[in-house]
């Protein structure tokens, strides 16, 4: 009997029970120790608050959903092109890697100002924070892929006399895109939290604001109700664009190893 039920259900089942509990038992506890709406709001408070406000936490949505997605794009192209300078050259790679460590492990919250003052506020700064957190995996998991290439494979084509650009499009590339794929999942939740952090500093200007700048809002308003509504369409974007990358990720993986 278990068996006839779909994969998918079977895997999701546990974890929506859980979450669904957790939600009644969130529930009861407000009702039961009447504490204050704005303290912590009950599930169907929240639920009431976003409901309200549904255009423009769509809204909000969309925009932010766009400001990651275009960092993510571009962190792949980036990240890429330099992984793959990176793989042709030990001292090119020696002297420049630890500067893309730098991206990672530099405070963005430190950054996120200066890029607000350099290029002024508005969605091509969101985007740039959010790249700034996001390129790094890619690089890293891309130049570990293009290195991680049988020696034995690499003698081969020098035996054959291949070129280093034959060498890069023909065996390292390859070889790299399931170090790539793993690479895009984590930058992918990065996108979106770059995204909203970024949003808390450049977001200001932008004709419709993003989710970041809806958080920022309701915190000194009280409003927590609708605090915790965009705090779980963030989780939703989140889960939405991992998913979809893990999904597109298996794709290719399978059609390359079929």
């Amino acid at each position: 009997m278990i068996k006839s039920i779909p994969k998918w259900i079977r895997a999701s089942g546990p974890p929506v029970g859980t979450f669904l509990a957790l939600l009644v038992v969130w529930e009861a506890v407000v009702r039961v120790t009447g504490i204050q709406r704005f303290v912590l709001p009950s599930p169907l408070q929240i639920l009431e608050a976003a409901w309200k406000q549904r255009a423009a936490l769509v809204d909000a949505t969309c925009i932010t959903a766009m400001e990651a997605l275009s960092a993510l794009t571009a962190s792949v192209i980036v990240g890429s092109a330099v992984a793959c300078v990176f793989s042709q050259s030990k001292p090119v790679r020696a002297s420049l890697f630890p500067y893309a460590i730098f991206l990672q492990t530099v405070p963005i919250v430190a950054i996120a100002p200066l890029i607000v003052i350099w290029f002024n506020a508005g969605f091509h700064s969101v985007v740039l924070v959010s790249f700034i957190i996001s390129v790094f995996p890619i690089i890293s998991n891309m130049t570990a892929g293009l290195m991680a290439v049988d020696q034995g494979l690499i003698d081969l084509f020098q035996l054959n006399r291949a070129s280093r650009w034959q060498v890069l499009w023909k065996l390292r590339l390859p070889n790299s895109v399931p170090h790539l794929v793993t690479g895009v999942k984590t930058s992918s939740g990065a996108a979106v939290i770059g995204a909203i952090v970024g949003e808390f500093f450049a977001g200001q200007s932008l004709g419709d604001s993003g989710l970041g700048y809806h958080i920022q809002s309701a915190v000194p308003l009280l409003q927590t109700d609708l605090l915790f509504a965009t705090v779980f369409a963030s989780t939703f974007l989140g889960v939405t664009i991992f998913g979809s990358v893990s999904l597109i990720g298996s794709w290719i993986l399978a059609r390359r190893f079929d």
